[in-house]
């Protein structure tokens, strides 16, 4: 038995895999996908609440950049009040890269009290003046529905208008939206050029969502090994799934040579981010020595903390059970101490 094989796909015999593969991905990529606490200035930036990781640099950057600007330096340097009133009285002559710093500053609460209706006004009136990051933060709130009327056909148009901008995160979004739309290979058709576009770029959920279509002929002819190459990409920027799969990637062979060690250290990275399912599968190679030497002790504590957050593992649970009480304690007293143990 592979303890470690990853939650496998449908069987292509299903009629319903495909299906069952996009709404995986929308699952693990929801739409929309933003930034995360960054700030959405300089363009470019993406990333996750619900929303993907950004490029730290990208080509896509405006007529008037932003950082050569007094309010978005000072903005840089956290000075977020002094940046306001820097950008404030551009953004009322109509400037969009102020408007949408102002935005930003009001949606993140940054230096001022948090007004998420008030930044959605701003991302609107630059959005207006074509201004891609302002458009596609716009069409987030749109799909959003929170702090403006949900409106997906207005968001839809705004998104294809800062995907063919070139900016990275909304064609990622633009090709989830496309998979969700069209049904079977059709859909996968029309977003591969779009993944490959923000994974190129730099967004990491878009580099894992091209290895998913590389290893199952989806969009692409099938290849494993390039699959493997993005999926790889998507690990070292951060993205602790990718890390996951990865590693079993490796401890499989799949798409290239098998490295248990390495898979073991993928999962390591990935448990000690949080990542329930890493700290499951952590255990298991740590409970039969898959990468590493066997230590019952760290496996046990592993096994704890994945069954505490819900996932669980009858052959984890006969494993504890069988332990020597004192190995057992030891683990319970490491999962009690975690993350400083």
């Amino acid at each position: 038995m592979n303890c470690l094989t990853f939650m496998p796909l449908p069987s292509k015999q299903n009629s319903s895999w495909v299906a069952a593969l996009a709404a995986a991905l929308a699952m693990v990529l929801a739409v929309p996908v933003r930034s995360q606490e960054q700030p959405l200035l300089p363009l470019g930036v993406g990333g996750q609440e619900s929303v993907a990781r950004p490029p730290e640099a990208s080509g896509d950057i405006p007529a008037f950049d932003p950082r050569a600007d007094a309010a978005y330096g000072a903005f840089q340097r956290g000075f977020y009040l002094t940046a306001f009133e820097l950008a404030l009285g551009r953004a009322r002559t109509g400037d969009p890269a102020a408007q949408t710093l102002i935005a930003e500053l009001y949606d993140k609460g940054l230096g001022i009290a948090r007004d998420q209706k008030e930044a959605a006004q701003w991302y609107a009136l630059a959005a207006d003046k074509d201004y891609p990051e302002a458009q596609f933060a716009y069409a987030v709130k749109l799909i959003e529905g929170k702090s403006v009327a949900r409106d997906t056909a207005k968001a839809r148009v705004l998104m294809e208008k800062a995907a063919a901008s070139g900016h990275p995160t909304a064609q990622f979004n633009l090709a989830q939206m496309l998979v969700a739309e069209k049904p079977g290979q059709a859909g996968f058709v029309a977003a591969f050029p779009l993944y490959l576009k923000a994974a190129n770029a730099g967004v990491p959920d878009a580099q894992y969502a091209l290895a998913q279509l590389y290893a199952e002929g989806l969009g692409a002819e099938r290849n494993e090994q390039e699959g493997r190459k993005w999926l790889h990409k998507a690990a070292n920027a951060g993205f602790d799934t990718a890390q996951v799969e990865f590693g079993i990637w490796l401890v499989n062979g799949k798409g290239g040579v098998r490295d248990e060690k390495a898979a073991q250290g993928w999962m390591l990275r990935a448990a000690r981010s949080g990542n329930v399912i890493a700290q499951n599968r952590l255990a298991r190679m740590l409970a039969q020595g898959i990468g590493t030497e066997q230590d019952a002790v760290e496996a046990a504590k592993w096994h704890i903390l994945s069954k505490r957050s819900g996932f669980g593992d009858a052959w984890l649970d006969r494993f504890l059970e069988e332990l020597d009480p004192q190995v057992r304690q030891i683990g319970l007293e490491r999962a009690n101490r975690w993350p400083s143990g």
